[in-house]
């Protein structure tokens, strides 16, 4: 399957950054130099006016887009398409000491200063209208602009507001869910700790001064600052869906941050991007660091359903707010960039062009650097990213194919977060990243997608840590496995409902059919402790958690080696319809993720981008636009890797056929086309 590009009329993949002329308005003979500069890096678009508000409202009603005019000008005469921003991310002062209610309201009640960004009140009727009146005019103004090519909406949603506007907001939303205080008491199961709500205006969204332990209330107040933000950001587009209905708009996003619903938020935009910063520690340990990054991709491409996403910021260099600012060893940068393209991304997008000259970003890593020139080691090593990314032309709307899909379900990743029991931390992180591996190890696609996602069409479906099992899940994954379909699950799956409520009649409650279990019992182990678990002969290392259950009908594959669950089930398989279902019931090692799904794989003629097996710290991708595949072939080490490609293609970086064994430097790729067969 193959997309229409991001922007039709630039068919190649966007690559830029954000840019921040309105830092430089009394020094415009920078703007020129930037433009020269970007020509000499192969940018070809440039995110503009994000925190930039105070410069085109410096007063209230009074607006001044000279400047940007200017600048947007600049972009059309030199080729480069506008990622253009609406400002609601950091608001000017005036606003601040005009509007007091904008400000937002912390968890402990107290009312917030002016100063820094993203801390807006979503529900504020003055902001949402400050908000839309200054977008307005920024569609009326640019909606013809030969440079506008897409919407930044805002910047890094997050963070939630207290204040009593949104204290009103969430019981209206409250009474809409669940109609009744009856009903809601009985979802939250206040009659704990007496703590039964007789009046509406008794509710009040979680504080360290108040209501922590009411877990459906903080479920549902999680869910209400997603639908607060997202009905926010509506607000935000719909002067600019109205006006330039044919711009798309989107909003960056940051991995794996749980302070909102990334999958409902994503289903207000047409694009999905995110925000890129791993740390990369130029050791081996890079290899981690990349298969992480590589799930974080895989999610994204999924936001939207499989269409490719967009890189809108990452470091080409050294990044300021992380602990340690390492500069990136050569030829990371563009293997961290082309890895965003390997797994479905359109754009490779910098934070930022220009480092600034002043206050909290003035030493984040930038295409161009204080010195102001293009004689630096980042400046070229960007420039020949840009160089590569001008012969991939051919991959632009390619789609990224998967017959595996894990579940990363956000509500689920809250309800284990705000578990008091078993361990406090559960890292469900960490589990969903175990399970990724050896798929990621063996260069083969994988899906990471919400409960609420289809799953036809995949062979495989692995759901760890299943906790919390929303409406509809347990029959879905009873219809995938009934009709063919392999399904995984874990140990604490299927334990509460989506109000946080225990299943009675036994774990994993819904899903106790088609999994042919009951678990009776969770051992959590401190951290120094280990168990054992057999299975196909081989003696495999538990930590954490040793789920004790009992075959109903289920298959034992594998028991536990000791203490007093010792030869109870481990592993079992349940024959359900024209599939199976796997529970495994401990948190087992790397050995046995590598040979469990392995054997899947073979069992269910799973394939990857390449035949064979990979080294260490090497993965293989693949993009297809339905006839040719686009193979990239990656090494996130510093030590020089070989690679069999087997037959291999024509390399789309030096232009030459490669097959058989190739050798990538450290930190090095490359890319070649697995030509139609037919042909």
């Amino acid at each position: 399957m193959k997309f229409d590009p991001i922007v039709p009329r630039f068919p190649c993949i966007l690559h830029g950054g954000d840019y921040n002329p309105d830092q430089w308005r009394a020094t415009k003979e920078i703007w020129l130099e930037d433009m020269r500069l970007a020509r000499l890096a192969r940018i070809n678009t440039l995110s503009v006016g994000i925190f930039a508000w105070a410069a085109l409202e410096p007063e209230e009603g009074r607006f001044d887009f000279s400047w940007l005019d200017e600048v947007m000008d600049l972009m059309a005469e030199n080729g480069i398409a506008a990622v253009l921003a609406t400002p609601s991310g950091a608001r000017p002062a005036w606003l601040s000491r005009k509007y007091p209610e904008v400000l937002r309201v912390n968890e402990d009640r107290r009312r917030i200063l002016h100063g820094v960004r993203h801390n807006h009140c979503y529900t504020s009727p003055v902001y949402r209208e400050k908000v839309k009146n200054i977008n307005t005019k920024l569609a009326e103004r640019y909606k013809d602009h030969p440079a506008l090519a897409v919407w930044h909406i805002s910047n890094e949603y997050g963070g939630e507001c207290h204040c009593e506007l949104c204290q009103e907001a969430f019981r209206k939303w409250l009474k809409k869910r669940y109609g009744s205080l009856d009903a809601l008491n009985a979802a939250w199961w206040t009659a704990f700790w007496s703590h039964t709500y007789t009046d509406w205006s008794q509710i009040e969204s979680p504080s360290s001064i108040g209501e922590v332990s009411v877990h459906g209330l903080t479920l549902d107040w999680k869910r209400f600052v997603t639908e607060q933000t997202a009905d926010f950001m509506k607000a935000e587009m719909e002067p600019l869906r109205r006006l330039t209905p044919n711009v798309p708009c989107t909003a960056n996003m940051m991995g794996l941050y749980d302070g909102l619903n990334y999958y409902r938020l994503s289903e207000e935009m047409d694009i999905a991007s995110w925000d890129n910063y791993p740390i990369w520690r130029s050791d081996e340990s890079d290899a981690d660091t990349a298969l992480l990054t590589s799930m974080v991709h895989d999610m994204n491409r999924r936001l939207k359903d499989g269409r490719p996403f967009m890189l809108m910021e990452s470091s080409p260099s050294a990044t300021n707010w992380q602990p340690v600012g390492k500069l990136r060893r050569p030829g990371l940068h563009e293997l961290q960039s082309i890895q965003a393209v390997a797994h479905g991304s359109d754009t490779v997008q910098y934070f930022q062009f220009r480092k600034s000259r002043g206050s909290y970003e003035k030493f984040h890593g930038a295409v161009v650097d204080h010195v102001g020139t293009e004689h630096t080691r980042v400046f070229r090593e960007v420039a020949g990213t840009g160089e590569t990314l001008e012969k991939l032309d051919a991959i632009v709307g390619t789609s990224k194919p998967s017959d595996v899909a894990i579940i990363y379900d956000v509500e689920n990743r809250w309800a284990l977060e705000i578990c008091q029991g078993f361990k406090h931390n559960k890292n469900y992180i960490g589990t969903l990243k175990e399970h990724y591996a050896p798929f990621w190890k063996s260069g083969i696609s994988v899906d990471i997608i919400d409960s609420t996602k289809e799953l036809s069409g995949y062979k495989l479906v692995i759901a760890p840590m299943l906790y919390m099992l929303r409406p509809g899940m347990a029959e879905k994954i009873e219809d995938f496995v009934k009709r063919g379909g392999t399904f995984v699950a874990t140990y604490m799956t299927g334990y509460v409902d989506e109000h946080d409520l225990c299943f009675l009649g036994g774990f994993p409650g819904p899903l106790r059919k088609v999994l042919g279990i009951w678990c009776e019992e969770l051992d959590s182990l401190f951290d120094e402790e280990r168990r054992h678990v057999e299975w196909n002969g081989t003696r495999y290392e538990a930590r954490d958690f040793c789920e004790i259950v009992h075959a109903e009908g289920a298959k034992i594959i594998g028991t536990y080696c000791e203490d007093f669950y010792a030869s109870y089930p481990a592993l079992t398989v349940n024959n359900f319809g024209e599939g199976e279902a796997y529970f495994v019931a401990a948190r087992l090692d790397e050995q046995f993720q590598d040979d469990f799904f392995g054997m899947l794989i073979d069992k269910l003629g799973i394939t990857g981008a390449i035949k064979g097996s990979l080294p260490y710290g090497c993965t293989a991708q693949m993009r297809t636009d339905g006839e040719d595949c686009f193979v990239f072939v990656m090494n996130f080490t510093p030590e020089q890797k070989s690679i069999d490609i087997g037959d291999g293609g024509k390399s789309m970086v030096s232009g030459e056929e490669i097959k058989g064994s190739i050798t990538l430097p450290p930190w090095g790729f490359d890319i070649y086309i697995k030509r139609n067969k037919e042909e």
